[in-house]
């Protein structure tokens, strides 16, 4: 038996109900049956909001377009088969510099690994125009930053607005982004998974799983399959799970298989479980993704139901999500609470912007750091 999240569909829109629907079934014959009851009433622009909100569009429209003509208004047809078009080049032309940053990467050095992007498309769907992407994510050694950053800056990227006041890179962050003006393409560097305190696999347990793309030519490298999955579902639960795109690639993932025995070493290792029964909730409740009893049993972890209620809220107020501190802390696990906790205490940049305190007197962000807090709650509450 399924775990039940008791969301009420209340909360969902008959446009979200459908979006749902489509992202479930693979067999038109199905959409088609169920057309008296999923299309009737539908808002087709607020649809189409959802779609681009959700990072879905491609998928959907290669759904639609094979459908009964009177079921979808031509103009929203042609709206998204705009955008998959869009997207399909966007996605070759990440192809291309894909294999072009490793071949430089590579001359110098750097061992690198693909995060999502194409690979990530043509792995789990076996076609790059079906998924989005919004920007290049690559991990590398840590030791090998200022090196990467040369040889980006040297192929024409530009650092976006990075503030270190405090350190913060080292102590919180994972990553950071770069833009090319003239290619229009942001790559986000990274030398974590995840931002810290969570635990992570090492870049050399990550390097010696790794796999070679059959998209390309020139050898070019990403996850292994347990590595990949598990990323997925953290990345995924950090940001709540706001968009269905994060969703879909689970069900695309666990559709394709994966070894039960590797993944549960790994989550013992990392304590990733809270996560993951999370995850698993979400693609059985809302995408029918059928679980073997291995992984349902995760689903029954008491944070992981909290942590998916929360979720089916970001989902179906059709916004970006902003991870709270509340949840954030439900996601760590126990024994990296204290270290989470301890993070918190540290200044951020933001609080030089509330307060600016001359660097002789920057000790004091610490003592103020929760007054300056409520202050910008307050502030924000007012401009209401």
């Amino acid at each position: 038996m399924q775990n039940k999240c008791k969301t009420g569909s209340g909360l969902l829109s008959q446009e979200l109900k459908l979006l749902f629907e489509l992202l479930k079934t693979d067999q038109i014959e199905d959409i088609n049956l169920n057309q008296h009851t999923w299309f009737i009433g539908i808002d087709w622009d607020h649809f189409l909001e959802l779609a681009q909100h959700h990072r879905v569009y491609p998928l959907i429209y290669f759904k639609l377009k094979m459908l009964e003509e009177e079921l979808v208004p031509s103009k929203v047809l042609q709206t998204l088969y705009d955008e998959y078009k869009k997207n399909t080049f966007k996605m070759l032309h990440f192809s291309k510099e894909m294999e072009e940053i490793t071949k430089e990467f590579t001359k110098n050095g750097i061992r690198i690994l693909f995060l999502k992007g194409p690979i990530l498309a043509y792995e789990l769907y076996g076609d790059i125009s079906l998924r989005t992407s919004k920007d290049l994510d690559i991990l590398i050694p840590r030791v090998d930053l200022v090196k990467a950053e040369n040889i980006l800056l040297n192929l024409g990227y530009v650092e976006e607005e990075n503030k270190n006041i405090f350190n913060e890179n080292s102590r919180r962050k994972h990553h950071v982004e770069y833009f090319h003006p003239q290619k229009r393409i942001q790559i986000e560097i990274h030398w974590r998974l995840h931002n810290p305190p969570l635990k992570e696999p090492t870049f050399e347990d990550l390097w010696e799983r790794k796999r070679n793309t059959s998209l390309l030519k020139y050898p070019v490298y990403f996850l292994g399959e347990e590595d990949l999955f598990l990323h997925l579902i953290v990345h995924g639960a950090r940001h709540g799970w706001f968009r269905l795109r994060w969703l879909k690639d689970i069900d695309q993932v666990l559709k394709k298989g994966v070894n039960f025995k590797k993944i549960d070493t790994l989550l013992k290792k990392y304590k990733y479980h809270d996560a993951v029964g999370q995850a698993f909730i979400l693609t059985s409740q809302i995408l029918n993704t059928s679980l073997a009893e291995e992984f349902r049993i995760l689903t029954l972890r008491n944070r992981s139901k909290k942590m998916a209620k929360k979720s089916v809220l970001y989902i179906s107020t059709f916004k970006k999500f902003k991870p709270d501190i509340r949840y954030l802390f439900m996601l760590t696990p126990n024994r990296q609470k204290v270290a989470y906790a301890i993070l918190l205490l540290y200044p951020r940049s933001w609080d030089a912007d509330t307060l600016m305190l001359p660097k002789f007197f920057h000790f004091l962000y610490f003592p103020l750091r929760p007054f300056l807090w409520a202050w910008r709650r307050m502030r924000k509450a007012l401009s209401r």
